[in-house]
């Protein structure tokens, strides 16, 4: 799909702006700018999942990233939106999640951040040697320092902060 031309390219950048400071209201008023046939515009539909997200609209947020996914298949960056909105949707819950990113990893095998959010599934269903196994692949496929790091403050992983501070 061909590229954003100005102005809604400056609309789009300008939504991506407000994301970045913290502002999803003013990033949704952006996109309204957005002549209406290029708000389906995968770009613009990312834009829009994130705003969902920081709304706190998970339903939509699932919604529009089920979407995505069927638009952009090849990215795993939607895959990992998807199990976020999916663990967060009414109705969802971190096995939902599970089920997206399990499918997932077997598209994106050397994707660290899948494993890493397995990890935290696991976890969080009491899956303790599972979530220990996702976590150190995660650990083999990324920056391990930037990843136990990240570990060390999520709560998600709270059950392993003591070996992964030991490592």
């Amino acid at each position: 799909m061909k590229s954003l031309k100005p102005p809604n390219s400056h609309h789009l950048s300008a939504a991506i702006g407000w994301l970045g400071l913290g502002n999803w209201q003013e990033a949704n008023e952006e996109l309204e700018n957005i002549a209406p046939e290029l708000r389906a515009h995968p770009s613009v539909l990312l834009v829009r999942h994130e705003v969902y997200a920081k709304a706190g609209k998970w339903d939509l947020a699932a919604e529009l990233a089920t979407a995505i996914r069927k638009i952009n298949p090849d990215e795993p960056g939607v895959w990992i939106a998807l199990s976020y909105a999916m663990r967060r949707k009414s109705g969802g819950g971190v096995a939902a999640a599970k089920k997206v990113l399990v499918e997932a990893q077997q598209l994106f095998p050397n994707e660290a951040i899948i494993a890493y959010n397995l990890a935290c599934y696991e976890c969080q269903l009491g899956n303790r040697g599972e979530a220990w196994k996702w976590l150190e692949s995660a650990f083999d496929l990324g920056d391990a320092k930037k990843l136990k790091l990240m570990a060390l403050e999520d709560p998600d992983l709270e059950k392993f902060w003591e070996e992964i501070g030991g490592i």
